[in-house]
């Protein structure tokens, strides 16, 4: 699967410019450079807007929610569009598959060791959701689906390896209508999503 060239802001910017570690990001918040509300986000190191939403990504959020919720193990659990942490970046993904109790996150966000699977569901954002590829599998994330509202798939990356120089995910399926797509947890399938539950207008 191909991936459009997505540029970085030293491309653009005609000065000097710095990115920022996560531990910056964080004083920048303390310091009320950045507000709570703010819709931005840390990835690699640079702090970028995030995409607005439109009817069809906050409803497939709501439905995917709904199909993972039935079939996860007890010990695991869901966050929406909450924070993880990774070495350079604190990415906001639509949905985490993490580790519970919930108390277990009200010191830090989730790393890489406390998630199962990260989730983006992608329509404007999809070149950026398919960049997104290269920050999760540097920090280890098992597993990463973009659920891409575009063309009515829901691609699925596993096996991150590299994580020096250029991290990928060796393995990449696509899954359309028709199929169904196994959810796993630590390398145990708890279940499977139809696609065409996730869009039921798909012809």
């Amino acid at each position: 699967m191909s991936i459009a060239t997505t540029n970085t802001a030293a491309d653009f910017s005609p000065f000097p410019i710095r990115r920022f570690t996560v531990n910056e990001y964080h004083r920048l918040a303390e310091m009320g450079v950045l507000a709570e509300n703010d819709r931005v986000e840390l990835l690699e190191g640079w702090v970028v807007p995030k995409m607005i939403h439109n009817p069809a990504h906050d409803g497939t959020i709501e439905l995917m929610d709904e199909l993972l919720r039935a079939l996860l193990p007890n010990s695991w659990r869901i966050r929406i569009q909450s924070v993880i942490t990774t070495a350079d970046s604190e990415p906001e993904p639509d949905l985490a598959i993490v580790r519970g109790p919930a108390g277990r996150y009200l010191g830090r966000h989730p790393e890489a060791a406390d998630i199962a699977i990260v989730i983006e569901v992608a329509e404007s954002s999809l070149d950026r959701d398919r960049h997104k590829r290269r920050l999760y599998a540097r920090t280890g994330i098992a597993m990463y689906w973009i659920v891409n509202l575009i063309d009515r798939r829901v691609e699925v990356y596993s096996n991150p390896i590299g994580s020096d120089g250029e991290p990928r995910y060796a393995d990449e399926t696509s899954y359309g209508v028709d199929d169904k797509v196994p959810v796993e947890i630590l390398g145990r399938t708890v279940g499977s999503i139809a696609v065409a539950e996730l869009f039921p207008n798909a012809e």
